[in-house]
């Protein structure tokens, strides 16, 4: 499903440059779970970007579904990504002028989905927020919010889900509740999962884990 080759990227700095992703060699079969963990600033987030197409390498590879999204503009990445992937952020990208309700019907209407209510709804119930559908963000804890975050992610039925600190602004019961919604709902769906986080906790709950230091990746299990 996901297949890097050879993958650099380098950014200009005021003495010269900075590599922040040395030779990235990495393969995701379709439904498996892959955590990758590391350090702040050891580049795991970058590599995340650029493998759901939000970036461009500096060179190598970025194969998404067989297609290599790097050699595509910006316009196609983007309907790529419609098509094939989903996200879950640390901060939740929720709109607040947006109801639970009409945050979860978003990327189904901009995919031009049929019955996208009915399907939003159902999501929105799957994870235990039926009752909160017309709230707006603002009125909703930490943890509910995530919960919105998680049904609009899997309500949009994509093969490949993208998460960033998915449990990073959640106290640790909170957290453990979104985690166990995360993989039950990811099992269930067959969802291929890239998970990005500090937690070795949260990481051990994936099939494969990957180690992000300093650029570079060694995979751990």
């Amino acid at each position: 499903m996901i297949k890097t080759h050879n993958l650099h990227h380098r950014v200009p700095v005021f003495d010269g440059h900075l590599d922040i992703l040395k030779g990235i060699n990495l393969e995701i079969k379709h439904g498996e779970s892959v955590a990758i963990v590391g350090a702040s600033g050891s580049g795991k987030s970058t590599l995340l970007g650029m493998l759901a197409g939000l970036d461009i390498p500096s060179a190598g590879e970025v194969l998404l579904d067989n297609t290599d999204i790097t050699q595509l503009t910006e316009e196609e990445r983007a309907g790529v990504r419609a098509k094939l992937v989903s996200f879950v952020f640390q901060n939740f990208q929720l709109l607040g002028s947006l109801t639970a309700l009409e945050n979860v019907m978003l990327p189904l209407e901009v995919a031009n989905l049929d019955n996208i209510e009915d399907k939003a709804k159902s999501y929105l119930e799957r994870v235990g927020l039926s009752k909160r559908e017309h709230h707006y963000p603002r009125q909703l804890s930490g943890g509910e919010q995530q919960r919105v975050a998680l049904a609009r992610a899997f309500a949009s039925e994509a093969p490949v889900l993208f998460a960033d600190e998915p449990t990073g602004n959640l106290d640790s019961e909170t957290g453990n509740a979104i985690a166990d919604l995360l993989f039950t709902m990811n099992k269930e769906a067959g969802t291929t999962l890239v998970l990005v986080t500090h937690d070795q906790h949260l990481a051990g709950r994936c099939e494969k884990q990957f180690r992000m230091e300093s650029g570079q990746l060694d995979c751990t299990l």
